[in-house]
């Protein structure tokens, strides 16, 4: 029920820690994946020496998932690749690119937390879509942010991720009669560079004490998460947030 061979998937934000785990799931199940970077032509690569290295078959195209003009090329490369269907599309770019009180939250912040995290997913969704035959999966990336208001400064960034909520109910009924399931996935604290960037080491600690699993998550789990939304064996499953937390919050 997890094969992908015969597959194709897009990964967006898959050169590091949770994209590239996702990138890593997919092709080892048998699918053909186009790995999307943008700030790290390094990473991009490394998730594509990886998959080879494994047998598996990659691409990689770099772009800003929240311009029209590099959206089109991802897609036009995957195609140009492995061929008119595109089987699988994993959004997970985004970021919370900052932590800002409100008081501080200035328009131009608001606007790229709100295009990074939300606005490519309705961007690369909706040129994929085209390509995308019954039988598809959608999967994107909220976080347990979009739940419960996000951590201290993460205001702008947890307003987006519940907007990719809502963004994924409405595509689950309105792409679910074209046979397309459309799902998302809502991390909590995962050991990744994320975390490493912007959540102090204490705060980290702290809520891995309070997890009931008493540990963050790691990015291969969610990649398995990944892999479970986008293959048959969740076939029934479509419009829903899957929460990956170790318990610290129920939906």
């Amino acid at each position: 029920m997890y094969s992908l061979k015969g597959k194709v998937a897009i990964v967006t934000g898959g050169g590091r820690d949770i994209g590239q785990q996702a990138s890593l799931k997919l092709a080892a199940a048998g699918a053909k994946v186009c790995v999307n970077y943008f700030g790290s032509k390094e990473a991009g690569d490394e998730t594509l020496r990886l998959i080879k290295e494994a047998g598996g078959e990659a691409i990689g195209v770099q772009g800003d998932m929240t311009k029209a003009e590099d959206v089109a090329k991802l897609i036009e490369a995957t195609v140009t690749a492995f061929g008119q269907e595109i089987h699988i599309v994993v959004n997970v770019a985004g970021g919370i690119l900052g932590r800002k009180l409100l008081g501080d939250l200035d328009e131009e912040f608001w606007d790229a937390v709100m295009a990074v995290n939300l606005k490519s997913v309705y961007m690369v969704t909706r040129a994929a879509l085209p390509h995308i035959p019954s039988g598809g999966a959608i999967v994107n990336f909220a976080s347990q942010a979009a739940r419960d208001g996000g951590g201290f400064g993460a205001l702008a960034y947890a307003t987006a991720k519940g907007g990719v909520l809502t963004l994924t109910r409405g595509l689950a009924k309105e792409l679910g009669p074209k046979g397309i399931r459309v799902n998302c996935i809502s991390p909590g604290m995962i050991n990744t560079t994320f975390h490493n960037t912007f959540t102090k080491p204490e705060v980290r600690a702290n809520v891995a004490a309070a997890t009931p699993l008493r540990r963050e998550g790691e990015a291969r789990e969610v990649g398995d998460l990944v892999l479970f939304l986008a293959s048959d064996a969740s076939s029934f499953i479509n419009g829903e947030s899957v929460e990956i937390n170790g318990g610290t919050y129920f939906a």
